[in-house]
């Protein structure tokens, strides 16, 4: 292992979902027909903040759902078993046809994981328009796939790890840079 670096801290991490809630209503001219998605894991924990704030802006709820994309990976099969993450469900409630849908994960980096989100989201409805929010951008990428929403651009290498780590999943609020 290299030298960890600390990006964030649950101060900066709980101003990127602020600036970022603000964003999406502004965007969006309000949050009417609108719908927040997270990816698993980290992507459901930032969308029920960005609910929370959304909520506390505007007085009103805001719909929320969650993603898993194993079975749409492009890579499955092609990893260690042991690295594969576990097939879990499409938990969204409401339909999403003629929605604008929110995606929201916690890194962005190959753009791979946002490809397969969006493939699971058009098995399940056809959206009016699906945006994008993420945490950290840190490049990358091998797909066209861009950002409506960063909390923070962090330029990387490919032999750097962007670790994301949330309270409601790991206990703390951080995100950190290794050096391997």
């Amino acid at each position: 292992m290299g030298e960890t670096v600390n990006l964030l801290d649950d101060k900066a991490i709980g101003r990127a979902v602020t600036r970022i809630a603000h964003e999406i209503i502004e965007r969006n001219k309000g949050i009417d027909n609108c719908i927040l998605v997270g990816i698993k894991t980290r992507g459901v924990d930032l969308a029920g903040r960005l609910a929370d704030k959304i909520e506390a802006i505007e007085g009103a709820a805001i719909d929320m759902g969650e993603l898993d994309i194993t079975l749409y990976r492009d890579d499955i099969g092609k990893t260690k078993q042991m690295d594969a993450p576990l097939v879990q469900q499409i938990d969204i409630d409401q339909d999403l046809t003629g929605r604008k849908v929110i995606l929201i994960d916690d890194v962005l980096y190959t753009g791979r994981t946002v490809r397969a989100a969006m493939d699971a989201l058009m098995d399940t409805g056809r959206p009016a328009s699906i945006q994008l929010a993420v945490l950290v951008d840190r490049g990358h990428r091998e797909l066209p796939i861009r950002p409506d929403y960063v909390g923070k651009n962090i330029p990387t290498s490919k032999d750097e790890r962007v670790t994301v780590l949330l309270k409601e999943t790991d206990g703390t609020d951080s995100v950190t840079l290794e050096k391997r």
